[in-house]
């Protein structure tokens, strides 16, 4: 892949690719990142930066999102942890760390097991 060239722009390089970063990174509307510029004294208009990001933006992000790590098969473990019993009070209970609720996401989840309590008789 050729490198960019910015020859033919006002502006420096590192301006277009901090302008271009601070879109790509953060989830701002071009008028933020031209206030963000604003607050640091240069004055580029949102739709610059909207050129910029067109022009220069997928050549940016491409290696980025290469860099980025790929979720393997060891997160999916990590998230679906086994119920393990836990002694509360004397009893034993069934506790898993993160079960996921489709409407409320990760929640704690406390049950009790079916073993009989240790004072009461077996009917």
């Amino acid at each position: 892949m050729a490198p960019l060239c910015y020859r033919r722009h006002r502006f420096p390089p590192e301006i277009i690719q901090h302008a271009i970063w601070l879109y790509l990174r953060f989830t701002l509307s071009y008028r933020d990142v031209e206030e963000l510029l604003a607050e640091r004294g240069l004055d580029i208009s949102y739709e610059t930066v909207r050129r910029w990001v067109l022009k220069f933006g997928p050549t940016i992000a491409r290696p980025l999102r290469q860099r980025r790590p790929r979720p393997s098969d060891r997160s999916v473990q990590l998230r679906r942890r086994e119920r393990v019993n836990v002694p509360v009070s004397g009893r034993s209970m069934q506790a898993t760390a993160t079960e996921r609720n489709a409407r409320n996401g990760p929640r704690e989840v406390m049950r009790r097991s079916s073993t009989a309590h240790p004072w009461r008789s077996a009917r």
